[in-house]
Order: structure tokens, then C-alpha cells, then sequence
């Protein structure tokens, strides 16, 4: 065999070997996933929201045009 092809295959086995080892894991689980936020029901009332909103700003500019 010659000296050319003794090197070819050493560095194709090289980086054959570096694919494997890079690809073994360390055995640790994952961290544990976080618990999800509170479900915040804002959704639900928001079209009373809205109209609550309408009818404070109604009564604030009527108190503001009487000054």
C-alpha cells in the first residue's frame, strides 16, 4: 500500500471517529420543564371591560365639559 493512500484512509477514519464520539451523550437527563404560567381568564370579560372602560370615559368628559 502506498504511503499516499495510508493517509487518506488515516484521515477519513479521524473524522469517522470524531462523528461518533461527538455523538455519545453524557447520560444526564434534561432539566425538568418549567410549570406553565397562571391562566389569567382576561379573555372572558373583555367585552365588559370595554364597556365599563366606555362608560367611565363618558362620565369623566361630561364632568370635565360642565367646568
Amino acid at each position: 500500500m502506498k504511503m499516499q493512500n495510508r493517509k487518506y484512509i488515516a484521515s477519513i477514519l479521524f473524522v469517522l471517529i470524531s462523528f461518533v464520539s461527538n455523538g455519545q451523550t453524557d447520560g444526564t437527563p434534561p432539566p425538568p420543564v418549567p410549570p406553565p404560567p397562571p391562566g389569567l381568564p382576561i379573555d372572558d370579560f373583555l367585552p365588559v371591560l370595554f364597556v365599563v372602560a366606555l362608560a367611565y370615559g363618558v362620565i369623566k368628559r361630561f364632568k370635565f365639559s360642565k367646568r
